[in-house]
């Protein structure tokens, strides 16, 4: 068995399970060491359900106590319930348990067992839903260990993926380690085998850090390396291309019904001067969430256009590259250009397909709006000048250049929302210039925030209510898809069936999340940015969405289990049309440093600042639960938290290559194979 191995080499993983676990993105035994703990427990003492006394909903209970009657299995709709009642006359806790009924065959009179969740009141008793159940000796036996928990799916459980992934790492040959001994030694980074083995089951506290930050530099060192690795074996290109008349530029922005901003102006003229330069553009616009990138990107595309060019931009979903295609074709239109607009995406028809790849080869000016579409095989252009990614950090670096070797050595343009603070940000795009669009248009109204507790819901419910029947529409944000085992937060799936008995029936509430398949989650958002559903709950899926103008209010629970930027983004959904917004930050937890970290959202809407103080309150044990943005898609990494590993991985790329251009010392075969490997899973994940 080796990383490259198929799930069902691990013992005990068949058929079914393999399946599961595909749900999930886990295909090899490589797949499954790299889904990461989402979080870790230290389980409290052990209580006597007899002695519990002054019930903290706050805090998680190790409940001892003997089964005294058989379960109860209720079947529902949409569900089996599994009730227990445990405990004596005012001692009472009754356990839930949903989609779990093989738990009766362990719930037997007699057995003296543990207990571990949340108790909470519920319906005039004490309730646990979802608890642990534990062998008195086999929860001793962890009681001051710190045990994973693992992001699920339904087949798959916690403690299939820590079974799972033991076998897995018993086998002590799997996994080599690419980083020579003088370096690892000179930074202080533990063994690869050892950290992998740490950050799934650590020792103690002190090895978990150490093995995540050895975890977190592996993969900045792989990310920057990879792009620098393709840099130092290309030269840089020459313009092709005779941009003229760029007072056209300026004659449509006076022709817009507003007034673009300062930074918005700024960056055109940056762009401008790339363009007419010897060398092909490699530039980055990093701009708030509303900071108006979109027109700027139409009002170069359109340059190109004029000047008898193709220009295209890529969207990371199809309803937003439906959106582009609207929004641009009324602006060719508005402003009375002769300019053709084409549209790319996977989901048209064969016929569809043809018309677009033929509009391609024989439209030499238009304006091209796709998805990962355009960088298929049969998306030829005929004179691409021009390629622009729109949230790029959720694509990979061999995604750019695949689009940028579809023409002659176009301009690169890449657009991001994510809020990088410029040192750390020189670092990731070290290949290219950096624009900040860093005001937002005058027009919009600041959306107005509350930081508020879970009591706050019903009066949350209401005001939605009132927003809808105003006209306007609302997203809710919750950070699990489903009910999970130790899941401490809400789920989309449950949620979804609360808030539909909480409001009125002719209210309809639609449900996003990220396992739903794209034609699903696009045809989801299709329908609120239609109006046709009203409330749409969703996971952080959102964050890159469309642009509704007519949602006015952002509700997201368990806030606290957010980065903030993360949640600004989320904010960034609302705000976008002219009524006032709202955004409504749920913090579940009675943590004093939860709140305060929560009411910086309230003193500014600069996404910058906002990430830069949320750093400044972070400490060595923050991280989990309050993920940034997923800027690159890092698995553990985190730009702003580990600002000072991302340093040091760029610190030692420049001083592996400038030793070794070609990695061809024997101290660097292993790392060339691992390029080689990375490349190979960048290419997996664009499906080329």
């Amino acid at each position: 068995m080796d990383i490259a191995s198929p799930i069902t080499a691990v013992k005990g993983i068949g058929e079914k399970t393999q399946k599961a676990f595909a749900k999930m993105g886990v295909y090899t035994v490589g797949d499954i060491l790299l889904h990461f703990p989402r979080d870790y427990v230290k389980f409290p003492e052990i209580t006597d359900i007899d002695e519990l006394n002054n019930v903290n909903v706050s805090s998680t209970y190790a409940i001892y106590a003997v089964i005294k009657k058989a379960p109860v299995v209720k079947n529902t709709a949409r569900m089996q319930i599994t009730l227990q009642d445990i405990g004596s006359p005012g001692h009472m806790i009754q356990l839930v348990w949903y989609r779990m009924p093989y738990l009766k065959a362990q719930l037997v009179q007699g057995r003296h067992l543990i207990f571990y969740g949340h108790i909470k009141p519920k319906g005039g008793r004490y309730v646990m839903e979802q608890p642990v159940v534990y062998e008195v000796q086999k929860y001793e036996a962890i009681r001051d260990t710190l045990q994973p928990v693992y992001s699920v799916t339904s087949g798959v459980t916690n403690n299939l993926i820590v079974k799972t992934i033991k076998e897995t790492l018993s086998h002590d040959t799997l996994l080599s380690d690419y980083l020579p001994k003088d370096i690892r030694h000179r930074y202080g980074f533990c063994e690869y085998n050892y950290a992998m083995k740490q950050i799934h089951f650590p020792d103690d506290f002190d090895a978990l850090v150490e093995a995540r930050r050895r975890l977190v530099f592996d993969e900045f060192f792989l990310f920057i390396m990879g792009m620098r690795y393709q840099n130092k074996k290309q030269q840089k290109d020459k313009n092709e291309f005779e941009f003229t008349d760029d007072a056209f530029i300026d004659g449509l922005i006076d022709k817009l019904p507003y007034e673009l901003t300062g930074a918005q102006k700024k960056t055109i003229d940056e762009i401008k001067q790339d363009i007419k330069s010897p060398y092909v553009m490699q530039r980055l616009i990093q701009g708030d969430v509303g900071s108006g990138k979109t027109i700027v990107a139409f009002l170069l595309m359109a340059w190109a256009s004029k000047c008898g060019y193709q220009s295209a931009i890529m969207a990371p979903t199809e309803v937003l590259a439906n959106q582009h295609y609207e929004t641009f074709c009324s602006l060719v239109s508005q402003f009375g250009l002769d300019s053709p607009v084409v549209l790319l995406t996977g989901s048209m028809t064969a016929k569809q397909k043809r018309e677009a790849y033929a509009s391609l080869e024989n439209e030499k000016n238009a304006l091209i709006i796709g998805t990962h579409a355009l960088i298929q095989e049969k998306a030829d252009f005929s004179n691409l000048s021009l390629v622009i990614t729109d949230e790029q950090h959720r694509f990979g670096v061999k995604q750019r250049e695949s689009f940028s070797d579809k023409g002659r050595k176009p301009h690169i343009l890449v657009m991001s929302a994510t809020p990088i603070p410029r040192t750390l940000a020189i670092i990731i795009y070290g290949d290219m210039d950096i624009s900040v669009i860093n005001e937002v248009p005058a027009k919009r109204l600041p959306i107005k925030n509350c930081v508020v507790g879970t009591a706050f819901r019903p009066k949350a419910y209401s005001f939605i209510e009132e927003q809808v029947r105003a006209g306007h529409q609302a997203y809710v944000i919750c950070p699990l898809v489903e009910e999970t085992e130790n899941s401490e937060g809400e789920n989309v799936t449950d949620y979804a069936d609360v808030l539909k008995a909480a409001l009125p029936k002719d209210i309809t509430v639609d449900v996003l999340n990220g396992r739903m398949k794209s034609k699903a989650k696009d045809e989801v958002m299709q329908r609120f940015a239609n109006n046709e559903s009203q409330v749409l709950v969703s996971t952080t899926v959102v964050e890159v969405g469309v642009n509704v103008p007519n949602a006015t209010v952002m509700m997201i629970e368990n806030a606290d289990r957010f980065g903030l930027a993360q949640l600004h983004q989320l904010r960034g959904r609302v705000g976008r049309g002219d009524a006032q917004s709202y955004c409504i930050f749920i913090n579940s937890s009675n943590s004093k440093k939860s709140k305060k970290r929560l009411e910086i959202l309230n003193k500014s809407n600069d996404g910058f600042y906002i990430a830069s103080e949320d750093l400044k309150l972070r400490g060595p044990g923050d991280f989990f639960g309050i993920r940034q943005s997923g800027d690159l898609a890092f698995a553990l990494a985190d730009v702003y938290q580990d600002s000072d590993v991302l340093k040091e991985a760029s610190e030692m790329v420049d001083e592996v290559l400038e030793a070794d251009p070609a990695l061809c010392t024997p101290e660097n075969r292993i790392l060339k194979k691992k390029m080689d490997e990375f490349a190979k899973e960048q290419l997996k994940r664009m499906n080329l």
